[in-house]
């Protein structure tokens, strides 16, 4: 059991709307402030302030470059971090965040990493709105951060480079295979760095799990709409007594009464290619008791609509459908051990520190089955009496 982070992207999310909410989730300010001085930068200035957004209150969190404007590259960021007194976590993180930034950046103007400058977001803005976050979750003592599907907004936005559509293309670069959307509100609602900050951070993307909400922050925005532009940040403990794994998957289905059996074979390897979770076959019996297949794939909520068209391309399929579930899950861990038969792979579940199974990799004993010409029953049999894996199970 801990502490659970839900950000409601309902208005989109940027980095000062991030450490906005945050802070109004109830973090000291001067606390937070004397935090940051571990950048050993002296060229900004950090204020918070309560604003009303379409009549919501929230905190406006605004960084304050005191410093001449000047261009900086990715290896000039990493240095700053590099040369702060934080510790290698948080400045791990920062610098892959940096990365995800110019990497994008790089991609959607066809030019080498190293070369790309922040000139339109602001560096000073950046460091301290990614590192500012990460310090916020510390201090709020965060286990685990889901985000809600994200409003990315619609239109047109200005830069140096020219006009470009909502979500900016780097934004919608550092977004691939992120759950978003758009409520058609005109407006960039989603930034570089908010983007990269969450794909960085979030442990999964979709509905609000079940939860007992303590907090509730708001981080506002800078420009106003007609929803309240605010990042709704919700914390509260889940799971009860019993540290489960949670996430929300996609679950797809389609009955099927008119197709060659031989192509499911092909379907289901094509599926389980592109990402898929799980991939199974019921018997149902349809209208007019015809007999048919309905074909069930299970898969994260990124990968909904790819295996949607994998299955209008590969069945007789005229229809599909999908909804999202919540899952449990014991928490997990992939193991080498040694055995007689070398190095295998065994999969162990845990609830709270308690081992519950202990699985060997399918392939590695079947691959031992064949090279050894042992029934593969046996090496399940011999493996499971291994020492190592009674004494990962006592």
């Amino acid at each position: 059991m801990g502490t659970t982070a839900f950000f409601d992207c309902f208005s989109g999310i940027s980095g000062d709307m991030l450490v906005g909410a945050i802070l109004d989730a109830g973090i000291d300010f001067e606390t937070f402030r004397t935090e940051m001085t571990k950048l050993r930068l002296d060229e900004f200035v950090l204020t918070q302030e309560k604003v009303m957004k379409q009549h919501l209150a929230a905190t406006k969190f605004e960084v304050i470059d005191k410093a001449q404007k000047v261009y900086r590259h990715p290896k000039d960021l990493n240095a700053i971090v590099d040369n702060s007194d934080f510790d290698e976590n948080i400045k791990k993180t920062a610098k892959n965040i940096f990365l995800k930034i110019a990497e994008a950046e790089a991609k959607v103007h066809n030019m080498p990493v190293e070369k790309v400058h922040y000139h339109e977001i602001g560096a000073v803005d950046t460091i301290v709105d990614v590192v500012g976050a990460l310090v916020g979750l510390r201090m709020l003592g965060i286990n685990k951060i889901i985000c809600s599907k994200i409003n990315v907004g619609t239109g047109f936005v200005e830069f140096s480079h020219g006009r470009y559509p909502v979500p900016a293309p780097a934004t919608a670069e550092i977004l691939l295979g992120v759950p978003v959307y758009s409520n058609e509100t005109v407006g960039e609602l989603v930034t570089p760095t908010g983007a990269a900050l969450i794909t960085e951070i979030a442990d999964s993307f979709g509905l609000m799990p079940e939860m007992n909400v303590s907090k509730i922050g708001y981080g506002a925005g800078s420009k106003d709409f007609e929803q309240p532009n605010v990042l709704r940040l919700l914390l509260g403990e889940t799971g009860g007594d019993a540290a489960f794994d949670e996430d929300t998957i996609s679950v797809i289905e389609t009955n099927i009464d008119d197709m060659n059996p031989q192509f499911y074979e092909t379907t289901m390897s094509n599926l389980l290619e592109a990402g898929a979770l799980d991939v199974f076959i019921s018997n149902i019996i349809m209208k007019k008791n015809r007999p048919a297949h309905q074909l069930t794939v299970l898969c994260t909520l990124e990968n909904e609509d790819k295996l949607t068209k994998i299955i209008f391309k590969n069945t007789s399929s005229i229809g599909i459908r999908v909804r999202q579930e919540k899952r449990k899950k014991l928490q997990r861990e992939m193991k080498k051990i040694e055995t007689e038969f070398g190095e295998i792979t065994v999969k162990i579940s845990r609830l709270n520190d308690e081992i519950l199974n202990m699985t060997p990799e399918y392939e590695d004993c079947k691959r031992i089955a064949e090279t050894q010409n042992i029934p593969l029953k046996k090496v399940y049999e011999i493996i499971n009496q291994n020492p190592r894996v009674e004494n990962e199970n006592s």
